[in-house]
């Protein structure tokens, strides 16, 4: 809960201060919360006892002699011993001071949270089936297939068919992997062997260990072995080590949890081949392991903060930034977010293109192509670098690759 508050709060652009106040006010509420749950839940255990053992002395009592007289005196000894015990009184203070605290938090996500976030988005012109196919990919790809049929079905797109049965195949192998059968798994590596080496992958050697591993510690040693032979070998000369702890594992066949070898035995490595598997297969689809859709969301969050900021800002000069070709500030994301190098020109404060590509001066500064021509006045005359004393020439700099 706390960390989702944390996540709310920098969505929404709050301040140090802003976050300090509504982590205190929503500490209280949690603390007001527990106390309350606690404190009911010990009356009701009590209640519970009482009535109990009051059901335990009737049952015990000859029903017969018991009178409608006795009945009233245990059940108003009853009622009284409640009252004695657990106060009503007692049970409605807690839940008013849980009100009371909920209630000031409220007021203080009001004045904090900026609940209109249309503001920092540009109206932008997307193509229908475009925006729908991607949709659909994300659907597919987290393996929601009857939610990307009725999707496709009910936006009126074409047959999608082409998007889903890759990862229809791709998710046969994993619920496969997780009933402990990696043959689907195996079969699929073998077909795409040279794919996979030239992604310098070892996929499938992983995959004919854990196989390996299994057959060990179901008792068969012999079996294992012979495993080895015929699907270990050929990795043997480019995997020497790994091939070689994997035969050490034979020693060890009925007790390999408690061996040096115990890691084989994890569980953990189920869950990273899952995850490489996913990896290696999107990859040889072309695509991504995250759906484009979750990364253009996650990033959007990321930069919502600094998009409130700016609306807030240019509304206030009366400037309007839906029509800016680059934004007058930078939009910090987290690193898992830049797949490429991005070079931004200090001095025009542009993007660098094939048109315009970073150069790198003498001194060690680098600016664009264009700052370059303007600086030098597309002369062969000598300027000054705009970073420090020194000179140079148009011919001295040299173009940057990333």
């Amino acid at each position: 809960q706390s960390r989702r508050l944390d996540f709310q709060c920098h969505l929404v652009g709050c301040s140090t201060m802003e976050l300090d106040s509504l982590r205190e006010a929503f500490d209280r509420v949690v603390e007001k919360r527990v106390l309350s749950s606690t404190k009911v839940q010990e009356a009701v255990d009590q209640i519970v006892d009482e009535v109990k053992q009051v059901i335990s002395k009737m049952q015990m009592m000859d029903t017969d002699s018991m009178d409608s007289c006795d009945h009233s005196s245990i059940l108003a000894e009853l009622k009284a011993k409640l009252n004695e015990m657990v106060p009503l009184s007692q049970l409605e203070g807690c839940q008013k001071e849980l009100n009371v605290a909920l209630s000031k938090y409220l007021k203080v996500l009001e004045k904090s949270f900026n609940t209109d976030i249309s503001k920092a988005y540009r109206n932008v012109d997307f193509e229908a089936s475009t925006v729908n196919n991607i949709i659909a990919n994300h659907f597919y790809r987290q393996g929601l297939f009857d939610l990307g049929d009725s999707f496709v079905h009910e936006c009126g797109e074409s047959d999608e068919t082409y998007l889903k049965l890759p990862f229809q195949e791709m998710y046969g192998i994993l619920e496969a992997m997780k009933a402990r059968n990696l043959e689907p798994a195996l079969t699929w590596a073998a077909n795409n062997r040279d794919k996979l080496l030239q992604n310098s992958s070892m996929l499938e050697l992983k995959l004919h260990s854990l196989q390996f591993v299994e057959i060990l510690t179901r008792g068969s040693r012999d079996n294992a072995l012979q495993y080895a032979r015929t699907h270990l070998v050929p990795f043997a000369s480019m995997h020497k080590a790994e091939i070689q702890k994997l035969m050490a594992c034979l020693i060890w066949a009925d007790r390999l949890e408690q061996s040096p070898y115990a890691e084989f035995v994890s569980s953990t490595h189920w869950d990273k081949l899952a995850e490489e598997l996913i990896h290696q297969f999107c990859s040889l689809l072309g695509q991504s392991s995250d759906s484009p859709l979750s990364v253009a969301v996650s990033a959007g969050f990321q930069g919502l903060p600094t998009l409130l900021k700016l609306t807030t800002v240019m509304a206030a000069k009366k400037q309007e930034w839906q029509t800016m070709k680059q934004l007058p500030v930078p939009i910090d994301i987290g690193p898992e977010f830049q797949y490429h190098s991005v070079f931004v020109c200090p001095v025009l404060r542009e993007q660098s293109s094939d048109e315009n590509p970073p150069m790198l001066m003498p001194c060690g500064h680098a600016v664009s192509k264009q700052s370059i021509m303007k600086l030098s006045k597309s002369s062969s005359r000598p300027f000054k670098c705009p970073y420090c004393p020194s000179e140079a020439v148009a011919s001295q700099c040299k173009q940057l690759h990333f």
